[in-house]
């Protein structure tokens, strides 16, 4: 039986708008940090994952937004003067 209820991507792409998802599984989660799959799942099995994990029947799934809060730290915390970051000229490698 399939499920008359429209999803918030139908909606979307009906209205002719593409719309990011709002979750993302956890091995596409587990891949943007450089996790492998088998560590992902423990991880999340033993609620140590990085960020929030959605356990959703007996799926997991990672909200987009705690992905880029953990992927995109505030300013204030990024250190701007160290000797790693991209402070030389353009056309001047290393």
């Amino acid at each position: 039986m399939t499920s008359t209820t429209p999803t918030s991507v139908s909606v979307a792409e009906s209205a002719g708008t593409p719309q990011a998802p709002e979750v993302v599984g956890l091995l596409a989660a587990g891949r943007l940090l450089g996790i492998g799959r088998t560590t992902a799942y423990r991880l999340a099995k033993t609620g140590a994952f990085p960020c929030r994990v959605l356990r959703i029947g007996g799926r997991y799934a990672v909200p987009v937004r705690a992905l880029r809060a953990l992927l995109d730290p505030p300013d204030e915390l990024v250190d701007h003067t160290s000797p790693d970051s991209a402070s030389r000229p353009a056309g001047q490698e290393g």
